[in-house]
């Protein structure tokens, strides 16, 4: 049976159409920028090209240095996502599961990291990675990344891990499991959705961080994409179809990461983040 659509039904299509419009033009620009030459770029922003120059991608992926920048980003952001996942899980297991004194205070004072923002920190975190000799090196980027993302982490495991029922773990250690043992073999394989929810959430920051690297490294040989897509400035002027094919290019991994996991992430939202 066929129905009107209401006022509020159209008026919400029409803001999330907007939405999305207001996402993707930007993204369709930067990659339709990328087969332009600068002088069409400057007439033509948001056009279709006049002419498909495809030399600007095939210079960038032919490039050695791009993949270079590509595979420290990776590194870093992988790193970054399994220790996250796997240090924030076992925090947020126990204060869902164990009592002991303090642990309120604990879990607030954790959940400070929220409000904390990371330029505020980038003084004593640069002497702090300079004194531990991780200055220069991927892991004077991961582990401050780390560190940063617990905080989320913690949070959306924790009210997770307790809307779990609790039958499951007094017929876990009645047949003698342990806490370890039970985190491992039963609590991590049933929390996948809120896994991945929060696995996308620290990829994509971590690979579109650019504060960090530029703080922490000097090398250019591990330098991550947003550091290297300085190369393409030029000389004398700024060569913005390059600039836009070697950004469209390295945003393709966060993008195909985001579609392969985002059945799981309206999962691991609404089992998740409802009840505190």
């Amino acid at each position: 049976m066929n129905r009107m659509f209401t006022w509020a039904e159209a008026l919400r299509i029409i803001v999330l159409l907007t939405v999305c419009f207001l996402i993707v033009m930007p993204i369709a620009a930067a990659v339709l920028g990328g087969f332009k030459t600068n002088g069409e770029l400057r007439v033509s922003p948001f056009g279709i090209p006049e002419v498909w120059r495809f030399e600007f991608y095939g210079e960038i992926l032919a490039s050695r240095q791009f993949w270079v920048y590509l595979g420290n980003s990776f590194f870093i952001s992988l790193m970054t996502v399994v220790l996250t996942l796997l240090l924030g899980s076992m925090c947020a297991f126990a204060f869902a599961q164990t009592q002991f004194f303090g642990s309120r205070f604990l879990f607030g004072y954790l959940l400070l990291g929220l409000m904390f923002p990371v330029a505020a920190a980038i003084m004593p975190l640069f002497l702090t990675v300079r004194d531990l000799g991780l200055l220069d090196t991927s892991w004077g980027v991961i582990l401050p990344q780390v560190a940063f993302g617990l905080a989320f982490s913690i949070m959306f495991f924790r009210t997770f891990f307790k809307e779990m029922p609790a039958e499951l773990f007094d017929a876990a250690r009645v047949d003698g499991c342990s806490y370890t043992r039970f985190f491992f073999t039963f609590t991590l394989p049933l929390s996948t959705p809120i896994l991945a929810t929060i696995a996308v959430f620290v990829f994509v920051q971590s690979w579109n961080n650019y504060l960090l690297p530029l703080i922490m490294l000097n090398d250019r040989e591990g330098y991550t994409w947003t550091l290297g897509a300085m190369d393409f400035r030029g000389e004398y002027a700024a060569e913005w179809n390059r600039t836009l094919a070697f950004v469209s290019a390295t945003l393709a991994p966060a993008v195909v990461f985001f579609l392969a996991a985002q059945k799981y992430i309206v999962a691991g939202l609404t089992g998740g983040a409802v009840k505190g």
